[in-house]
């Protein structure tokens, strides 16, 4: 794990934690727990498209569930938590 502590990032400014970026993600520690995640920009991009392709792929089978007929509909809430607990 690629950690720096908080009172580094403070004492020596952001530039402490653009040495330990070339490594990887960055992991700040406060309090002797890791607290904050620093990321380079490429990476974070990565995570956020990683991220949409994830939720477009589940719409694009929750679609297909419904036009297969795999949906069951409720009439009210009720119903829906009566389903479930069964």
């Amino acid at each position: 794990m690629n950690t720096i502590a908080a009172q580094e990032i403070k004492r020596r400014g952001i530039t402490a934690a653009d040495e330990k970026l070339k490594e990887g993600p960055v992991y700040v520690i406060k309090n002797n727990k890791p607290q904050y995640v620093i990321l380079s920009e490429d990476r974070y991009n990565q995570l956020v498209a990683a991220q949409s392709d994830v939720y477009m792929t589940r719409v694009r089978m929750s679609l297909e569930d419904v036009r297969a007929g795999r949906v069951k509909k409720f009439k009210n809430a009720a119903e829906l938590l009566k389903a479930i607990e069964e």
